[in-house]
């Protein structure tokens, strides 16, 4: 069967999963000849939960299958619902019509009979009332037999009854089951697998790192612990010193709300740094308060910034509204290599890293390993809100080349490092400064009038624009000077005229083309109702 081509094939009499990348609907109809009365039941079903514009739609009656991909003509009221079937498939990406056994197509039979007794309990005295019953069907694959229940026809329950694939497939769907988000990989966004691969490497390498720091800081203390000892004090210390990490760290949400993963990164820099000190620690066990001290403020800032990037990490892979299913799974993946990496750091600690020189080898080597993990972890994240450096990538692109990135394609040209850097061919603009730095008195009302009714105020320079957002401003309206600033600076640098006039027909262009700009964003899966410049300097008006 050509998937594309729409041919009606088949006959089977099991039901098989659809292609890869293809949903599968079933269709029956009930007929109640006592009742003089039918109805019918579609079932969609996929191969991991994704809906996606592939159709292949199985029947268990030939002859519907025959009119679908037959020919045009038939003007009868059956041949203009038969007209507008095909039509609709045609709309699709590509699709299929299958004729297939009634023993392949259970379940939409028995939703079919079940749909009419729910939705018209019609009963004549001379019928008696069918007690309610589950709706049951059982359904054989390659490998599987697996008995589905609907519960009020609203809730489906699966159960295997029999399954006779290897043990190796079994085990790897119990892992998939137990450490993904249902319906992966289509219920998450592009780069979450290299992403959680990642993260299970950063906390098995944190994990066996922080035990052998403890043991050495434990050392420097004048006391010779177990590696078992040093494990369980590691806990202590690191939820002690979160208390002051948070306070430190209360004012600065809104910038880790803007940069995320940047700030995700500093985060592990600061524990490894105070993980380094700790090891350090028996070098001069005299300043033994001074480096446990700080080594251990600075893993309290590191876990409190970490748990606070965390939520705006997992919300860019989230689909169809699963974050929690998502955030329970990457919480369980972390747990888990965290396990394995403390009992490997207990190890090395009752090994090769019993010694202070083998902790300055080895120590090394796994922050190496942690911060690479971190920083790729990152990279994989296909954030899609709009701080000042994505939306000034995203002007750029499009002042360019006409055309708009969608996160994951945006991802890997985010600067981590410097994420505050100008983008020239985006009109160079900064955002955040005060009110009373970027604009004199004398000069608001002018500005208000060259861009009426917008919440945003554009002072251009020779060197490049500078921004202010009103309080309640959206990404659409940061979007919209943004682009104003960007075609002013392009324009200038043409010899367009007179600066003044340059901004008038920089705003009418964006005003042109911004209803364009924010379809094409929406449906790349950006969010523009809110721009995160983590400064917190607006105005109001």
């Amino acid at each position: 069967m050509d998937p594309n081509k729409g041919e009606a094939v088949g006959g089977d009499s099991k039901w098989h999963l659809p292609k890869r990348g293809f949903v599968k609907c079933n269709i029956d109809a009930a007929i109640f000849t006592k009742r003089g009365v039918s109805s019918y039941g579609a079932i969609l079903r996929y191969e991991h939960g994704k809906l996606k514009l592939s159709v292949i739609t199985e029947i268990d009656a030939l002859s519907v299958v025959n009119a679908v991909k037959g020919s045009k003509g038939d003007n009868s009221y059956r041949g203009l619902v038969v007209d507008d079937c095909s039509d609709f498939l045609k709309d699709m990406r590509s699709y299929s019509v299958c004729f297939v056994n009634g023993s392949a197509n259970l379940a939409a039979h028995t939703i079919a009979r079940e749909e009419r007794i729910k939705m018209h309990p019609i009963k004549r005295e001379a019928e008696k009332e069918e007690p309610q019953r589950p709706v049951l069907w059982i359904e054989t694959t390659d490998a599987t037999l697996s008995l589905h229940m609907f519960q009020n026809c609203d809730f489906e329950s699966v159960k295997v009854v029999d399954d006779s694939r290897p043990v190796a497939s079994r085990m790897v769907e119990s892992f998939l089951n137990k450490f993904f988000p249902f319906g992966y990989p289509y219920s998450v966004n592009e780069g979450y697998l290299r992403y959680t691969q990642l993260r299970a490497l950063q906390h098995f390498s944190s994990a066996a790192l922080s035990v052998l720091s403890t043991q050495a800081l434990l050392f420097a203390a004048g006391m010779r612990p177990t590696p078992a000892q040093a494990t369980a004090v590691s806990w202590v210390l690191k939820d002690g010193m979160q208390h002051v990490g948070k306070l430190i760290c209360s004012n600065l949400g809104s910038r880790m709300d803007s940069e995320p993963k940047s700030w995700r990164i500093l985060a592990d820099v600061l524990y490894d740094l105070g993980t380094g000190l700790e090891v350090l620690s028996p070098l001069c066990p005299h300043l033994f308060l001074e480096m446990a001290g700080l080594g251990n403020f600075a893993k309290g800032m590191a876990v409190v910034a970490a748990r606070a990037t965390r939520l705006p990490i997992y919300s860019s892979f989230a689909k169809e509204g699963n974050l929690s299913d998502l955030f329970a799974k990457g919480e369980a993946i972390s747990t888990l290599f965290n396990v394995v990496g403390l009992g490997v750091g207990i190890k090395l600690a009752s090994t090769i890293c019993s010694s202070t020189k083998g902790k300055l080898v080895v120590g090394p080597l796994l922050s190496l390993v942690h911060i690479y993990s971190v920083v790729e972890e990152m990279r994989a994240a296909p954030v899609n809100t709009l701080n000042p450096q994505r939306t000034a990538i995203i002007v750029a692109d499009f002042v360019k080349s006409g055309k708009i990135a969608s996160p994951a394609d945006l991802r890997y040209r985010e600067d981590l490092l410097f994420p505050d850097r100008v983008i020239e061919d985006a009109g160079s603009v900064t955002i955040g400064k005060a009110l009373h730095k970027v604009v004199k008195p004398s000069k608001f009302h002018e500005l208000r009038e060259m861009f009426p009714n917008e919440k945003f105020l554009l002072s251009l320079e020779s060197k490049g624009a500078d921004m202010i957002l009103e309080h309640n401003a959206s990404g659409e309206d940061a979007l919209r000077g943004w682009f104003v600033a960007a075609y002013a600076a392009d324009m200038e640098k043409s010899g367009s005229g007179p600066r003044e006039t340059v901004v008038r027909e920089a705003y009418l262009k964006m005003n042109n083309l911004f209803p364009a700009v924010l379809v094409e964003l929406k449906r790349k899966g950006w969010h523009t109702d809110r721009f995160l410049d983590g400064t917190g300097n607006r105005f109001a008006c």
